[in-house]
Order: structure tokens, then C-alpha cells, then sequence
């Protein structure tokens, strides 16, 4: 007897079918998603879930933007979950829709629900063509209440993939061509009646108290200064106007500064020497494993302070109408952030709306909910007027939640066969869980400032898992018998972290691959033989078989030292996600050079498979520009490196001819695309340079002083 499905988690959260979606246009289906779309293409993929669900065309079907007032409720978009959690959510909602719309019509035709189908939202029976529904029965001639007045029962069945004529197929891109075309859609391109621009005036470091004002000459079209404790902040008619006087009051004020940063060329005796919470994430001993281990190998890897780096600014405009206060912002979490802004201004979160629009490149929690706050607190001090604030690259660089500087301690045990008998790993770092509402408090830059605000507590990090935080992919995908790895969260958070893509998956997995290659060469074995002498899982060694053989792995000469380098490294996202396997070729000169690299994904089901591919790529870019280029920079007091010159990222110029393919997975679920690829190619990279110089550079990134230092020291 077959089980009932169980059901989405957003769907348990958010049950009510009407919740999900409407068909109050005429020939058009409208859903409502919790998670947002920024960048990512998730709601082109959901859209055609429900397509297929409903028997729709995929142009018969709208998304409608994420709110507050009108949306499920379903966290934050993040994890790479929101194919998996609102994509299923969908699916079941319309899958009951669509049986439940077949049930009345065969009532009111009098004729079995079997010789019933659904053509473009019609009725039609069996024999009959598209477009010829009968007597006008569709979704939209029934009583809409009827049919989305109830709560999910799980008992329509969702169609079978070898069923699907919408999903598993690539589609264009829903969001694509507004920006393509240059038409508003991002939040900083919206204009509001009556709207005013506001900027805020940072203090010029992490450890500083606002003192005075000062006497500033501001311009014309200025309307008010707003002082909150140090919360400063200026708002004008235009945002000429608001940055010219922004700049005169910055000059103005006073400050005390004090020195609070750690010492950025010691980074890692800083993340040894601070008090840790300490647990446990695997323990799982074998004595007789361990007993047969004759070898040892060790090392450490790190990786720095990273920024998200995003292609624009932070933006958000903000409104007060006596009590009620709406909020539009690119935040990934338009419900918490609701929580957050109505705990630090003492109102109920029903005096709040946020509505989400979509700003330019989010990769976690970045700044967005900070702007948010600024454009509240300052919209306070005019009432009834919308207020844009939009931040510096400055600002953005300096001030934004950073993903935090890493330390990955491993060593294993290799008996006389070379097989891996023993694994520990210890991993220090800030939390990454530290978005608005965590652990109780805001969290919110700007309430940390206005008087009687209190500093941002360090970040959480989470229930100890090989799927979060800091240990998120610390937990070897291999067969090892005899497995240790704990956490060491840092207790003091002198630079602000929280989540930044694929948290500590990035850091985790280049340590694990560049180590899986060092006790390779321990062996003596081929860093791909290694690996899949060391794995029972048949999808994780059918990735890795594919990433080597669209490279050439076996073909190509390695370990020669000549300049070029090859290097291979596998991840499952998470443990229990998408698995990814990339191979990288670079180029050692006075630099390094990343000249192509080769990916083999397993995402289980696929619902747009150019999606996927896109995600794939996307993130590989993002992960080069970390291993190659990114590194906050800082002296004792502040943030140095906030423009572009001084926070280099990859550029156009130096992207990789970039592969991708999709392994196909039968009958195994969905899962996300976003990350996979940030720790596996870094991974790949590191294993390359390794190659390629025939020196193991283990701290990021791999620039060419870390390069030149290794060599140095080796």
C-alpha cells in the first residue's frame, strides 16, 4: 500500500492552498512564493512546477513578488534550499488544485474524472485537442473560494517525471529580459511618489563613539539632520543634495576611535588565541582502524575575512504612516527582518510590511537588511514621505556582515596499503548565523548605534552538523572508519560575520581535497584513484568519473612542475545535497592563471536544466574569485580595503572557460544548485597550483605573495 507524500516543510508551515496561489486574472495563474529571486532563477523554476502541476502553459503562469502582507511565510531564501522546500510546496498545492478542479468538472459533466483531462487550464476529455475545453469549464470559471479554501491534504500525486512536458526542460529566464533591456526592476531603480534620499554617516570604525556634530555649511535642499547616539545620518530633496551633505557632515563630526581589530598578518594565531565554544560534530572511533594506521600526515589550512562583494550597493526605501511602517528591500529574509526592525523599535510586527525587491547580487546576508534599518530610522523623522538610502562602495565593503577568516586542522592515518584509517579535524571560526532575529536580538547595524543600542553579539553558529555553519562539509564524504571533527567557535567577533555562500563549505573543502591530494602522494596513488578507493556512494564516484574524463584526466601529464597544473576535488553539498566534482587547469608564472575548469554535478531531479547550469557556473566564477583574488584587509582600528582597487575580484577578463554537465540522477529528489561548486573548485585550484609548482600552498588566497612565501619557506 503506498503512503501518502509527506509533506514540503513550507507547506506543514504555510498550509492553506489560496496562501499559494490565484487565478483571480482571467487565463492567468498567479503564485505566490516565499523565497525570493535574486539572481539565482529560482522563480523561472517554479513557475514551471506549477505549470506542469496544473497543466498550464508556462506563459499562462506569474510570480508574484514576496510581501509581507501577502506571501508564505517561508524563512529566508538561502542554503540552496528553495527548489527543494517551496519548489515542493508548489508541487503539492497544485497537484491537489488540478485533482480537485477535475472532481467538479467531471461533476458538472457528468462524466468520470478519468476521461477528463486539463489542456492550457481547461477542461477537455480525452480525445479532445488543445484549446478545446468543455463548455468553458477552466480554473477561472469555477469559485476560486471553492477551490483554494482549504488546506493541503496530500492526496492528489504529483506527476512523474517521465510525465513532464514543462518542467525538466530548459526555459528562458523569467527575469532576464527587463534587465537585459535595461528596464527598472531593481530596487534601486524604484522612484516613489513624494520620495526623499537619505544617508547615513558611518563612524570611521568598528570601536567608535559619535562625540559632537560639529557645524557642517550644509547645501540647499537638505530637510533634516537626524542624530541618534552615533546614528547620523542627513535627509534631502535629491541624493545630490543628500551625499554632498553627507560628506560635509562626515568632515564635521567628532569621533573617539579605539583599536579592536586583530592583527590581519596573524590571523591565524588571533583565531588559536580567542575564547571558543567547543563541540563535538563527529565522533566515531575504531579502535582496531586505528590500530592499523602506521603513518601520520598533518596540516592546516586558512582562509581570510571575505565580503560579499556584491556588483551594487545596498539600497532600501522605507515609509512611516503614523504607526504602520513599510519597508521595500533586496533582504533574503523579508519575515525576520520584519521580526527584527518591530523587537528594536518596540512596535507589533503587524505595524510592518516589507516587500522584497530585487537588488544586484546577494550571496547571504549582506547588507541589505542594514540599509533597510537606515531608511526606517531615518523615514521616522518625516512622516507620511518615502525615504531611499542607498549605500557607498565604501560603506559595503567596510560595514557589511563578512564571511569569517578560517582554520582547518587536519591530520589522518595511512596504514602500509595507503587507505585512510583515521581522520581528525578541527575547524576555528566566527559563527555564521547571525541575521536579524537570531539568538533573540536584532542584529541590525544601525540599532547597534543609536543610543542605548548595544554591539551586534557574535554570531551563532548553529547545531554542530557536517550541513552547518562553520562545519558545514567538514565531515569527509570518504569511507574512513575511525572519524573526529569539532568546532571551536570564536566568542569575540571583532569584524562582524554571518552567512556569506556556501559558509564554511568553502574553506572545509579545500582543506579536505588539497589533503585528500597530499595523502595521495603519501600513497603514491592518482589523486582520482584515491578518491574512489575511498567512496561506496555510486553518485558521488559517478561525478567524480565524469569531472576526469571531460577534462582528460587520465591523459594528461601532471606533478612536472613545468608552470601548468591540474588538480581534481569532489564535495556533497552539505552531506546530504547536490554532489559536485570539478577538475581545474591554471597557469604558474608570475602569477596564477585560471585557464578552464570542468564540473560534473549531481542536483537529483532537474526542473530547468539552464538553470542549473547557470548556478553551476556562477558559483565556480564566484569560488575562482575567492581562491585567487579576495581578502578583507585591515589595520587595528578599521577596514582598508573598501574599493575595488584595494578588494580586488576576478575580472571579466580573467573568467575560465567554464564546463559544465548535468549527471542525470533517476528518481532521486531535487536539490539546490547555488553552492555546490564553491568549495570543490576551490579545491581543484589549490590542487592545480600544487601541480603546476610542485609546492602545496595552503593558506588563501592564492595569490602571488602567498605563492612567493610558500616557495620561500619550503
Amino acid at each position: 500500500m503506498s503512503r501518502s507524500p509527506e509533506p514540503s516543510p513550507s507547506l506543514a508551515a504555510n498550509p492553506r492552498l489560496g496562501g499559494w496561489l490565484d487565478f483571480s486574472v482571467d487565463g492567468t495563474v498567479t503564485i505566490r512564493p516565499g523565497k525570493v529571486e535574486y539572481g539565482q532563477g529560482v522563480w523561472t523554476a517554479l513557475a514551471q512546477i506549477a505549470a506542469e502541476e496544473l497543466d498550464v502553459g508556462l506563459d499562462q503562469v506569474r510570480v508574484a513578488g514576496v510581501s509581507t502582507s501577502s506571501s508564505p511565510n517561508e524563512g529566508v531564501t538561502s542554503g540552496s534550499r528553495s527548489i527543494q522546500d517551496c519548489g515542493g510546496a508548489l508541487r503539492q498545492v497544485c497537484a491537489q488544485v488540478r485533482a480537485a478542479f477535475l472532481a467538479e468538472a467531471a461533476e458538472k459533466l457528468g462524466a468520470g474524472v478519468t476521461g477528463l483531462a486539463v489542456q492550457r487550464g481547461a477542461a477537455v476529455r480525452g480525445a479532445s485537442g488543445p484549446g478545446t475545453g468543455q463548455d468553458g469549464l477552466s480554473y477561472w470559471s469555477l469559485d476560486e473560494t471553492a477551490l483554494l479554501d482549504r488546506a493541503a491534504r496530500l492526496t492528489a500525486a504529483a506527476k512523474s517525471p517521465a510525465d513532464w512536458s514543462v518542467a525538466g526542460r530548459s526555459a528562458p529566464r523569467i527575469d532576464l529580459p527587463d534587465k537585459a533591456a535595461g528596464r527598472p526592476r531593481f530596487l534601486h531603480d524604484l522612484v516613489l511618489q513624494g520620495m526623499l534620499f537619505g544617508r547615513v554617516i558611518r563612524p570611521p570604525a568598528p570601536a567608535a563613539t559619535l562625540d559632537s556634530v560639529g557645524d557642517a555649511d550644509l547645501p540647499a535642499g537638505v530637510v533634516v539632520q537626524v542624530r541618534d547616539g552615533s546614528f547620523l545620518g542627513v535627509i534631502a530633496e535629491s541624493d545630490r543634495a543628500a551625499v554632498t551633505a553627507a560628506e560635509r557632515l562626515a568632515k564635521a563630526a567628532r569621533w573617539t576611535v579605539r583599536e579592536s581589530l586583530p592583527d590581519e598578518d596573524d590571523l591565524k594565531g588571533w583565531l588559536l588565541s580567542q575564547p571558543t565554544d567547543d563541540e563535538p560534530v563527529v565522533q566515531r572511533h575504531d579502535p582496531e582502524a586505528a590500530a592499523g594506521a602506521d603513518r601520520t600526515c598533518a596540516a592546516e589550512y586558512t582562509r581570510p575575512f571575505i565580503a560579499h562583494g556584491s556588483m551594487a550597493p545596498s539600497c532600501a526605501i522605507a515609509r512611516w504612516d503614523g504607526d504602520q511602517v513599510s519597508v521595500w528591500t533586496h533582504s533574503q529574509g523579508v519575515f525576520p527582518l520584519r521580526g527584527a526592525l518591530a523587537t528594536g523599535l518596540g512596535l507589533d510586527p503587524a505595524q510592518v510590511t516589507v516587500q522584497y525587491v530585487e537588488g544586484a547580487g546577494v550571496y547571504g546576508h549582506n547588507a541589505s537588511d542594514d540599509a533597510a534599518t537606515d531608511a526606517v530610522l531615518l523615514a521616522r523623522a518625516v512622516p507620511g514621505r518615502p525615504v531611499r538610502v542607498l549605500w557607498t562602495r565604501p560603506d559595503e565593503l567596510s560595514w557589511g556582515p563578512l564571511g569569517s577568516a578560517m582554520l582547518a586542522r587536519l591530520s589522518a592515518g595511512l596504514d602500509a596499503g595507503g587507505r585512510i584509517r583515521t581522520w581528525r579535524q578541527d575547524v576555528w571560526s566566527n559563527g555564521f548565523v547571525g541575521r536579524p532575529g537570531i539568538g533573540g536580538e536584532p542584529r541590525l547595524l544601525a540599532l547597534s548605534h543609536v543610543a542605548g543600542g548595544t554591539p551586534i553579539s557574535a554570531a551563532l553558529d548553529g547545531v554542530p552538523s557536517g550541513a552547518m555553519g562553520a562545519t558545514r562539509n567538514a565531515v569527509p564524504a570518504y569511507d574512513i572508519p575511525d572519524l573526529e571533527v569539532t568546532r571551536h567557535r570564536l566568542l569575540t567577533m571583532p569584524l562582524r560575520t554571518s552567512s556569506l555562500r556556501s559558509l564554511g563549505a568553502f574553506l572545509n573543502v579545500f582543506a579536505i581535497e588539497s589533503f585528500m591530494d597530499e595523502l595521495a602522494q603519501a600513497a603514491g596513488a592518482d589523486p582520482v584513484e584515491f578518491r574512489l578507493a575511498h567512496l561506496s556512494d555510486p553518485r558521488a564516484r559517478r561525478v567524480i568519473g565524469e569531472a576526469a574524463a571531460m577534462s582528460g584526466w587520465a591523459a594528461r601529464p601532471r606533478g612536472e612542475g613545468d608552470g601548468t597544473g591540474f588538480g581534481l576535488a569532489f564535495a556533497r553539498y552539505k552531506g546530504v545535497a547536490g554532489y559536485c566534482a570539478a577538475v581545474a587547469e591554471v597557469a604558474a608564472d608570475t602569477s596564477i592563471s585560471l585557464r578552464r575548469l570542468w564540473l560534473a554535478v549531481d542536483v537529483g531531479r532537474v526542473i530547468n536544466p539552464d538553470g542549473v547550469t547557470n548556478q553551476v557556473e556562477g558559483g565556480a566564477i564566484q569560488s575562482a574569485s575567492w581562491a585567487l583574488r579576495e581578502r578583507v584587509r585591515f589595520d587595528r582600528t578599521r577596514i582598508t580595503s573598501v574599493t575595488w582597487e584595494s578588494y580586488p575580484i576576478l575580472r571579466f577578463t580573467e573568467v575560465p572557460e567554464v564546463t559544465v554537465r548535468i549527471v542525470a540522477a533517476p528518481g532521486e529528489p531535487e536539490t539546490g544548485a547555488g553552492e555546490l561548486a564553491q568549495g570543490p573548485v576551490a579545491g581543484a585550484i589549490g590542487n592545480a597550483v600544487a601541480d603546476a609548482i610542485g609546492v602545496r600552498v595552503r593558506d588563501l588566497p592564492l595569490t602571488t605573495e602567498q605563492v612567493t612565501r610558500t616557495i620561500e619557506r619550503s
